[in-house]
């Protein structure tokens, strides 16, 4: 059977959870670099439904948007939940991610010198929800087993921890569940690697 074949840009971005996924449920995979620009604008961009990246392909699947390719991974691999109770609480902590990381990344790339005071002011009422969805719900998501969200859940914890290292004092079982994943061996796995440590958060080098 051939490689899950991954494409994008070096960088964490949105392609990282998946990544994660990948390494923690022990699924082998490629990855090709869709820089730099030219490569990107000429050989990429014209194959990609929505002009966007990341890019993945598993046989004569290809799919891009994050989202997208983080559920199916999930129908493939048994991380989408036991019933469709589980799925949607699945679905729905990882549209809050959605909504959380399009702002993150607003201000990352339009207006970070002016805007990441304010962001970071604001983050407790934004995480104040997820510390409330994860109360008393067991160690992850969906309890005692992991699920695709988890993962889109803690890459965007750990950005936030990057942009302000206190941001989870307030909220224990946030923390918790943050380092609980931090520690997954497959997730240790992932990170300790060079390819891993030597990407940016986000592709202009602000974080």
């Amino acid at each position: 059977m051939s490689k899950i074949q991954l494409a994008y840009f070096q960088v964490r971005g949105r392609a990282e959870a998946i990544r994660t996924l990948l390494v923690d449920n022990n699924v082998e995979y490629e990855e090709a670099d869709v820089g730099p620009r030219d490569n990107w604008v000429n050989n990429w961009k014209p194959k990609m439904a929505f002009g966007q990246c990341p890019w993945l392909k598993d046989g004569d699947v290809e799919l891009v948007q994050s989202n997208t390719m983080l559920r199916y991974l999930a129908r493939k691999l048994d991380l989408y939940g036991a019933n469709n109770v589980e799925a949607s609480r699945a679905d729905m902590i990882n549209d809050g991610v959605e909504d959380l990381r399009v702002a993150y990344t607003r201000m990352i790339y339009q207006n970070y010198e002016e805007g990441k005071g304010p962001f970071i002011a604001e983050l407790p009422g934004k995480l104040q929800c997820f510390e409330n969805l994860m109360k008393n719900g067991g160690d992850y998501i969906l309890g005692s087993k992991v699920c695709f969200a988890d993962y889109n859940l803690f890459d965007l914890l750990d950005a936030l921890v990057t942009l302000s290292s206190p941001c989870l004092d307030a909220f224990p079982t946030l923390k918790a569940y943050y380092d609980r994943v931090m520690n997954r061996p497959g997730v240790q796995k992932r990170r300790s690697t060079d390819h891993f440590k030597g990407l940016p958060i986000n592709g202009n080098g602000k974080q």
